[in-house]
């Protein structure tokens, strides 16, 4: 093998300039149609020796000759380049083939040279990746493999009087300064997140001013491109797909949003549940309260439903809250479990394990008026079949979990069995409910997808002049930009 490969590398030095960058100079080469003592090797074998060289000397083989040229633009090669960076590989083709063209989507499989792809991708510069979210904020660079802090949403950056750009601008500098990185050095994808829910004039209005918001903020300290996209949005990208009803549940309520090729479809409804993991934390309280499990603060009662502990190995029992399959079977079992958190000690919980994300499904049980989250989502789902929006209603069928409450084990497998048992058999063929893809961190993810893409900036970032130019036109103007579209994201 060591043979071959320093025969490979001769074959290519003879052929290339002798000095500077021979990737860069084709005119520099000799064509031959051969590939010399190499043509009695296979091909498969051949793809597999250039493995072993390495992108940045694979990439330079392309100068010696048409069939070395041939050979290392395989696509299987430069796949399995691909497949060793950071992103999984369907998150790489998810992306480059179906939101690589920016917004709105052209899938582009036919004809892709992934050879392209990975040189594109090794020049983005990387983005600064910030997710709001409604509890925390997480934010990092789209490069690493996870954000790299957690802080205050920034809907807590002040007092509820604040103005919004006052509050925003402490939020971002915040951020920025944790990162230690100026605003002006990166471009930026910023998750916007899901509030005026609906169709009317005013509610487009307030989300209009809310990005406008984000977008002014962060161009007056100099960013210099903008991606702002939707929460649910983000979280539909990470599960790889465009379309879908994604289930946000967030800080103080929980979202169902209908979503068709990345547009959030308002006009067919954003239903709406008054409960969120604020409220399964504090039913948690209430239920350990009622028990004489003592704590010390709500901090360690959240901790408690969302803690996992890696003694017990298998992923599905590590969180001591999950959702029953079926309720009152349940309550028949011995389901006691102690876990110990660390400074606070061991607690042992019983039916509060399973009590507290049942208030999902029975609302009543926490004196909250809302409707159960398998009837807004069989809601939702039965106003997308009745709209007729596509020719194939499988767009709706399925479901994305996001949020971090949205992790409790069981959730997914109880939404799909109630919706089952709720909707006909004609909009029920099909449902599949999918668990965050990546726990609480999915809309984040989604976010470090777009950022990562070979095209990025690109179609999908706002730059300063073009916000400005926005600013000074029309409404007429703003329908002719895909990235400033109210509710395309």
């Amino acid at each position: 093998m060591a043979m071959l490969l320093r025969r490979v590398w001769e074959t290519m030095s003879s052929r290339t300039c002798s000095t500077g960058d021979s990737s860069a100079r084709p005119s520099c080469t000799t064509e031959s149609s051969s590939l010399g003592a190499f043509d009695q090797i296979p091909w498969d074998v051949l793809i597999q020796i250039v493995k072993l060289i390495g992108p940045k000397e694979a990439a330079k083989l392309c100068v010696v000759s048409r069939s070395w040229r041939a050979l290392v633009s395989d696509n299987r090669l430069w796949i399995f380049f691909l497949q060793h960076q950071q992103e999984p590989w369907d998150s790489i083709f998810f992306g480059e083939t179906t939101l690589g063209s920016g917004y709105p989507y052209q899938t582009l499989v036919t004809g892709l040279s992934f050879m392209h792809i990975y040189g594109q991708r090794a020049q983005v510069p990387g983005s600064v990746i910030i997710d709001g979210g409604s509890g925390y904020c997480k934010f990092g660079w789209s490069k690493y493999d996870c954000p790299s802090g957690r802080t205050a949403t920034f809907l807590e950056f002040g007092n509820i009087e604040s103005p919004m750009y006052s509050r925003l601008r402490h939020f971002f500098a915040t951020i920025y300064s944790r990162m230690q990185v100026k605003p002006s050095t990166q471009p930026i994808v910023v998750s916007i997140p899901i509030c005026h829910y609906d169709d009317t004039e005013n509610a487009k209005a307030s989300r209009r001013q809310l990005k406008d918001c984000f977008q002014q903020v962060l161009f007056d300290l100099n960013v210099p491109a903008v991606c702002a996209i939707n929460q649910a949005t983000l979280a539909l990208y990470a599960a790889k797909r465009t379309s879908g009803i994604v289930v946000n549940i967030g800080f103080q309520v929980t979202s169902v949003v209908p979503i068709l090729h990345g547009k959030v479809m308002r006009k067919v409804g954003v239903e709406v549940m008054g409960l969120g993991a604020l409220k399964l934390t504090g039913y948690l309280r209430l239920l350990m309260q009622q028990n004489n499990i003592n704590f010390g603060s709500l901090y360690t009662v959240r901790t408690l439903k969302e803690l996992a502990d890696p003694s017990f190995g298998n992923m599905e029992l590590q969180k001591l809250c999950y959702v029953a399959a079926d309720y009152k079977a349940e309550l028949s079992k011995d389901t006691q479990a102690s876990l110990e958190i660390a400074g606070e000690g061991w607690f042992t919980l019983s039916k509060e394990r399973f009590q507290t994300g049942e208030i999902l499904f029975q609302p009543r049980m926490a004196d909250v008026r809302t409707m159960g989250l398998d009837q807004a989502v069989a809601l939702c789902m039965d106003h997308c079949h009745y709209a007729e929006l596509s020719g194939d209603d499988a767009w709706f069928k399925t479901v994305i979990l996001t949020g971090g409450s949205a992790c409790l084990p069981g959730l997914a497998e109880r939404l799909e069995k109630e919706l089952r048992g709720l909707l006909p058999s004609s909009i029920s063929n099909g449902i599949r409910v999918i668990p965050p893809p990546y726990g609480a961190d999915t809309a984040w993810f989604g976010a470090k997808l777009v950022g990562n893409l070979s095209t990025f900036p690109g179609a999908w970032c706002a730059t300063k002049k073009q916000f400005r130019r926005k600013s000074r036109f029309n409404i007429m103007w703003r329908s002719s930009l895909p990235y400033l579209e109210d509710d395309a994201h």
